[in-house]
């Protein structure tokens, strides 16, 4: 009986173990694709803003 109290113990623990590792890489995939976006958009020209260029021919 007390085996299976350790057992289960041990099991739990392993569990919470695995769940935080895959928690914590999940978060660092997250972090490294917004940095690695971030910088893409930063590459990008400047939008014009609303209004900077007006068709005057049409």
């Amino acid at each position: 009986m007390m085996n299976d109290v350790a057992l289960a113990a041990m099991e739990m623990s392993s569990a919470r173990l695995e769940t935080q590792y895959a928690m914590s890489l999940q978060k660092r995939t997250m972090t490294d694709m917004e940095q690695q976006a971030m910088g893409e958009l930063a590459m990008l020209p400047p939008a014009p803003g609303v209004g900077d260029y007006i068709d005057t021919y049409a």
